[in-house]
């Protein structure tokens, strides 16, 4: 990016589009821009007239200066005097405008800004103005409300057309205050930049007040009433939890998905309400959504007094049908020759997606799913529906909620110019879309485990006795890889409640696993004549039950899926060779390492693959080895304490100390969707060359 020193506008943009994005009945995640026009020094020492407008891709709540783009406005203006420009022509020349080379590509609305006399202007969706903009009334009501302040925009698709009509319309109603674009959203603009800022929440207060008045003067109940009764909290959590794995599994058969609940009120009240199955029939709210919502969502045709074994059925009965009406809807619009004065393209082929299933899932009586590429992702259509519930409450007070056609929502949903933010996004990395529950998370080795995996893309479930020191992890993951990556859950892996309720939390976050890593363990040495049952108890209870309870619950949740998935053992070197003073650790790690191999043989059919990790002597960040284990092998080899590391290292081929980072490597190589999908059943050790420990 250049070195250009640039005026206090730009900053003070920042900081308005920053106070804008944070309300997000406001500003979508992702929509809306805002612009400045400022004088500018450029790389000649010439002071030039500078557009400066959010770039494409960026969010508003968190934009930097480096998220907005400067153009000349001398370039621009001449524009307004084409009658057609299309949206090829409008990028590439706008590609020749840049003040500041480097900078964001420019938004698909930048010539709304460029043409319009103002200095500071707004661009937002905001809940209370979308009232009008999505409702059958919407225009009569909005001039009942601003009366000579309002121009109306029918609606048409951004772009050139749409920015020479507004500044056109502009130019001839100078009295005008705000612009209202129909199934749009709502424009609004300043002198300075607080006059801006003042007069876009000014503009939203007065819609907001004055839908609410009707709201209130109508005395109709919320959506039409109450038609299902919603569930007490924790009966429909648990009726979530129940059925992810189901609806994750349907939803994940081009690609997997990551699944959020939510049961907030607005939800409740929708997903229950009288006018839900018609209401959710009609469209997209704004057509920023389109991308993350898809024009509509799946509301299921069940309700809680149907049962809970109804439910799957009912589910799967949906998406079928969803799937079968979007098909259609694509197949419908995907060379339609659309009128031009619309400005609405012809589509290719090549234009339309491959994954015809619902984002938004709609529950009555329980809540909400959404689905996404990971948890950001899924986060934001939450955040857009909420939006969208928002809207059609104001919208039916205005006499009822409209959307753009099916043509219109095509036109936007694969428009080039949207696809393109989309593609801003980097590479997926190997474990994208995958969650990971790893057992023992919070030790040397599970934390390991966890961090490799989370760094090319996993989600993460880190389950410990240890609570604090799971959510210690988590914590950690979330502040490197973003909110919601990780999720911390008590686990006691000999207790069979414990982990079913572990696998329970992680379905109601996540909507599922793909991979589960029994690493959870424990050591204890003596001779056997000085091993007690208790201590004998202790290391099966935690290295064979515990194994045997997590893959059971793993099982379960793989085959309801139907997504196949990879567990993977972390058994030890003395799974292989006989460990003197250790019988209990090792015959119970001797029995990990076949219960892996048994269920190998069972876990074929459903595509689920088992495998064996064999470490040895990982001391460094162990729990284990800072507990007695230490002095008691320590005392089997006769040697200090602190001598162990090296006793360890020259009894290996190579000559090495073996670290965490090594097993979690290994077991990245074995939880691989990829290096490792027709590998089943096998061991790998990872020892430095034990030879006793060969296998044989």
């Amino acid at each position: 990016m250049a070195s250009l020193l640039f005026s206090s506008t730009l900053a003070q943009l920042v900081e308005r589009s920053r106070r804008l994005g944070a309300d997000r009945s406001v500003c979508n995640w992702g929509g809306g821009n805002t612009s400045a026009k400022a004088d500018e020094r450029d790389f000649r020492g010439q002071t030039a007239r500078i557009l400066w407008v959010k770039g494409s891709g960026s969010d508003l709540a968190s934009c930097t200066e480096a998220s907005f783009t400067g153009l000349y406005l001398d370039d621009l203006l001449p524009l307004l005097e084409r009658e057609q420009m299309s949206d090829a022509e409008m990028v590439a020349y706008l590609g020749h405008c840049f003040f500041d080379p480097g900078r964001p590509r420019p938004s698909i609305e930048t010539l709304l800004h460029a043409f319009l006399p103002f200095a500071h202007i707004d661009h937002t969706h905001a809940d209370a103005t979308n009232y009008f903009a999505c409702a059958t009334n919407g225009e009569e009501l909005a001039h009942a409300c601003f009366g000579e302040d309002l121009l109306w925009i029918p609606y048409r698709r951004p772009g050139f057309g749409l920015a020479r009509e507004v500044a056109l319309a502009v130019h001839a109603h100078p009295e005008a205050r705000l612009v209202i674009l129909a199934k749009h959203g709502l424009i609004t603009w300043g002198e300075t930049d607080e006059e801006c800022y003042a007069s876009t929440c000014s503009t939203i207060a007065r819609a907001r007040a004055f839908v609410e008045n009707r709201i209130s003067e109508a005395q109709r109940p919320l959506f039409g009433g109450l038609r299902v009764p919603s569930l007490p909290t924790e009966e429909r959590r648990s009726v979530a939890s129940q059925i992810a794995p189901t609806l994750r599994g349907l939803v994940s058969v081009d690609k997997h998905q990551i699944l959020r609940f939510e049961d907030d009120k607005d939800v409740l009240t929708f997903v229950s309400s009288q006018d839900a199955p018609r209401l959710t029939t009609i469209g997209a709210a704004c057509p920023d959504h389109l991308v993350h919502t898809k024009p509509w969502p799946l509301l299921v045709e069940w309700t809680p007094e149907q049962g809970r074994e109804t439910l799957a059925e009912a589910v799967e009965t949906g998406i079928a049908a969803y799937v079968t009406r979007y098909r259609q809807y694509l197949a419908e619009n995907l060379s339609q020759d659309l009128d031009p004065d619309a400005s609405l393209p012809v589509f290719r082929e090549a234009d339309a997606a491959s994954d015809p299933h619902p984002r938004v899932i709609l529950l009555p009586g329980v809540g909400m799913f959404t689905t996404g590429k990971d948890m950001a992702l899924t986060d934001v259509s939450a955040q857009l529906y909420h939006r969208a519930i928002a809207v059609m409450r104001g919208a039916e007070a205005c006499g009822g909620f409209i959307s753009l056609s099916d043509a219109e929502s095509y036109a936007v949903e694969y428009w080039p110019l949207e696809q393109y933010k989309l593609k801003l996004a980097p590479p997926e990395r190997e474990f994208a879309r995958r969650v990971v529950l790893v057992t023992g998370a919070a030790g040397g080795i599970g934390s390991a485990i966890c961090r490799r995996v989370a760094q090319d893309g996993a989600h993460i479930v880190a389950t410990d006795i240890d609570l604090a020191g799971a959510e210690q992890l988590a914590t950690a993951l979330n502040q490197q890889y973003g909110a919601g990556r990780a999720l911390a859950v008590r686990m006691d892996v000999t207790n069979e409640e414990s982990v079913q309720a572990a696998f329970e939390r992680a379905a109601l976050t996540f909507g599922g696993i793909d991979i589960i890593v029994n690493n959870a363990g424990l050591a204890s040495s003596a001779p056997l004549t000085e091993t007690s049952l208790a201590e004998w108890n202790k290391n099966w209870n935690v290295l064979a039950t515990g194994y045997f309870l997590v893959a059971r619950a793993g099982f379960q949740l793989l085959q309801q899926q139907g997504c196949g998935g990879s567990l993977v053992f972390v058994a030890s070197k003395n799974a292989l060779v006989a460990g003197k003073n250790a019988a209990a650790y090792s015959t119970a790690k001797a029995a990990e390492a076949h219960l892996a191999r048994c269920l190998a043989e069972e876990g074929g059919q459903f595509g689920i693959r088992v495998n064996t990790v064999n470490p040895d002597a990982v001391l460094s960040g162990s729990r284990i080895w800072g507990s007695a284990w230490r002095e008691e092998r320590a005392a089997t080899y006769g040697v200090a304490p602190d001598q162990l590391e090296e006793v360890y290292r020259k009894r290996t081929t190579l000559g090495v100390n073996i670290l965490p980072e090594d097993i979690a490597e290994a077991v990245a190589f074995f939880a691989s969707p990829t290096r490792s999908s027709k590998s089943t059943g096998n061991m790998l050790n990872v020892d430095g060359g034990v030879s006793a420990a060969y296998p044989r």
